[in-house]
């Protein structure tokens, strides 16, 4: 979705935190501002996860998964208050 962004001077490659980093920089945005915020706690959800995914599957990890299904609507909505897409 942040890759849709048609002004940007590049794209975000990855979700850790020197891409993120990068792509804030790059593209000039505040690095407190809500998108890059969405961004990040993405990123943190995922890796939770994916750090997870060895184990048995647990109630835990399912609202993890719904967190980020949450976030990923939160982004779509920013992006779209902000008029980026």
């Amino acid at each position: 979705m942040v890759n849709a962004r048609r002004s940007q001077r590049e794209q975000l490659f990855g979700l850790s935190r020197k891409a993120i980093g990068r792509w804030v920089s790059l593209n000039q945005l505040h690095p407190e501002s809500r998108i890059v915020n969405l961004v990040e706690t993405t990123s943190a959800q995922l890796f939770f996860l994916a750090n997870k995914s060895q184990q048995q599957i647990c109630d835990e990890n399912g609202g993890i998964s719904d967190k980020i299904s949450s976030l990923t609507k939160e982004i779509s909505d920013e992006l779209r208050q902000l008029d980026l897409v």
